[in-house]
């Protein structure tokens, strides 16, 4: 093989990544962010599920984008585990769309697509037909880099050498190891199944032998998962292991059908002139069987990925989950001595709920009095758990109200439902000023002594505040005179403490990207005393 030919293939190879980088980029932009709102309201339906994985990477033209996608949901618990396997199942069907297109003989037309999206992202400023056009342009460039590779892989069928290592793959081991290894290296399924297409077509590899590698592929675009689950939740970890699991199970499966079976020779019958259809009809069956053979499974998958990854203490429960309120599916459930029970289940969650507020606020200051970003993530994923408890607290109490009739049981139910508000947002408030710590850091901003000593007194004040609420109870007039005596300290220390900053910026002791900040975090602090004292006033509704 000449040098000139060399460089052709790599000129095609990198024509065909790249189209295929820029086709899923221009798909992700297009349709990303409604695909991510999709997958985080997915009910436990297993049908809906296989159905939105395949669609979202359909869509976006990536299974390993979609997996890694699922990983951070499960881990951040928007999904548990057992709805992440429908998704990987379908994944694994749309990954085969990318394929399917490749096998079209659509590259006399390439040139024309790759040129009117070249055209429509140069000469057209708005953003969404921008990303249409980069769309175009990339599946141009895709079929010219397809095209490119075909032409200098031809001399090779006289090569011997090659002949013999395309030849050494009619040991399935062999095959399965090599499409494993060099999918895992460029880490995706959809780009090395279309270069498999691509000797196929040059005619350097027979079906019966690309199967092998073909399996493989399935297996090593599992790599993306896997180093995007490093330092996520077991049960993230436990995702890219069912992802695993899946086209493992379906290598074995497929293995064993090819070696006993005429398959390959039945799928040649079906399209005998196209190497690269023939190619996608196997990728395709692949998917779609081993989803069809594992579909009744899922949960078992599930289970055995948890005994391969045991739970620890800290584990017990997957998700968000309510500890003490049960579901009221109808007026039948809510008997006579029902209210006693809900009350208390929804005063229980509100406690939880206080917790995970009072944690968030005394991380939030540490964050910025440290201007270190490590709380970060512990405040971001308690701040997903307090508004959880918010919505699932409130569907509740609207349950219990449509069912409840004594007035002082209503009114109670009615204050808790305005306190849940008011955690939310007192939670709202933290998260803000734990950005402030972020921002500190990346920009590199420092306070000074003297508003470091005052943030301290804000933390020490908001967090006593707090602890005044109580277990949410029922306070008498005494509790709630404290209260309101602890709303009117923050506000009095709100206003002197914008009086020295004044006072700072005058004498040039803090820079404006900090004052910026500060005033920013006064009024969050004020607004938490606010709250406060709503939760306070409704308490003193509630008949303790």
């Amino acid at each position: 093989m000449s040098f000139a030919l060399v460089l052709s293939l790599l000129g095609g190879l990198a024509l065909f990544l790249y189209g295929m980088q820029m086709m899923s980029s221009g798909l992700e932009a297009v349709a990303g962010n409604k695909m991510k709102r999709v997958l985080e309201k997915l009910t436990t339906n297993r049908l809906i599920g296989v159905g939105v994985g395949a669609g979202v990477t359909a869509v976006i033209q990536s299974s390993s984008a979609t997996t890694v996608m699922v990983v951070g949901f499960v881990n951040s618990k928007m999904l548990t585990l057992k709805q992440a396997v429908w998704i990987i199942m379908g994944a694994n069907i749309g990954t085969t769309v990318t394929g399917l297109l490749i096998a079209l003989d659509v590259g006399l037309i390439a040139p024309l697509l790759a040129f009117l999206g070249v055209a429509v992202v140069v000469f057209v400023k708005r953003a969404s037909l921008q990303h249409c056009g980069q769309i175009l342009a990339g599946l141009g460039i895709l079929f010219i880099g397809m095209e490119m590779m075909s032409s200098a892989m031809l001399p090779l069928r006289d090569s011997e050498t090659f002949i013999r290592l395309m030849t050494s793959f009619s040991n399935p081991l062999l095959g399965i190891l090599a499409g494993t290894l060099f999918t895992a290296v460029i880490q995706s399924s959809s780009a090395a199944v279309g270069i498999l297409q691509a000797l196929a077509m040059s005619e350097l590899i027979t079906l019966s032998n690309a199967v092998y590698v073909l399996f493989g592929m399935n297996i090593g675009t599992c790599i993306t998962a896997v180093l995007a689950s490093i330092g996520m939740s077991r049960n993230a970890k436990r995702t890219t292991i069912i992802h695993l699991m899946f086209n493992i199970i379906g290598t074995v499966i497929f293995t064993v059908i090819c070696l006993v079976t005429p398959l390959t020779s039945f799928i040649e019958t079906l399209v005998p002139d196209n190497a690269a259809m023939q190619i996608a009809n196997i990728h395709t069956l692949f998917n779609v069987t081993t989803t069809l053979i594992l579909l009744p499974f899922g949960g078992y998958l599930a289970a055995l990925a948890v005994k391969i990854l045991p739970e620890k203490e800290s584990e017990k429960t997957e998700g968000f989950v309510l500890q003490y309120l049960k579901p009221i599916k109808s007026s039948a459930e809510y008997r006579m001595g029902n209210a006693a029970i809900a009350t208390n289940g929804i005063v229980n969650e509100m406690t939880r709920m206080s917790d995970f507020v009072g944690k968030n606020v005394e991380r939030s200051f540490d964050a910025v009095l440290s201007a270190e970003t490590e709380n970060v993530g512990f405040v971001t994923e308690d701040e997903e758990y307090i508004d959880f408890l918010n919505k699932e607290i409130a569907k509740y109490i609207s349950k219990v109200l449509a069912y409840e009739s004594n007035p002082d049981d209503c009114a109670a139910v009615t204050a808790y439902f305005k306190i849940c508000g008011d955690l939310e947002r007192i939670g709202d408030h933290a998260m803000n000023i734990c950005d402030y710590g972020k921002l500190l850091k990346d920009k590199k901003i420092s306070f000074s002594e003297k508003a470091k000593s005052e943030i301290l007194n804000m933390k020490e004040v908001t967090i006593g505040a707090l602890k005044l609420l109580g277990e949410f109870k029922g306070i008498n007039g005494e509790k709630l005179e404290d209260i309101k005596n602890s709303e009117q300290k923050i506000d009095d220390m709100t206003r002197e403490y914008r009086a020295n900053q004044i006072t700072r910026m005058r004498n040039g002791e803090c820079s404006d990207e900090a004052c910026v900040l500060y005033s920013e975090m006064l009024t969050d602090f004020e607004r938490m005393g606010d709250h406060i004292l709503n939760i306070g006033e409704q308490l003193a509704v509630v008949k303790g």
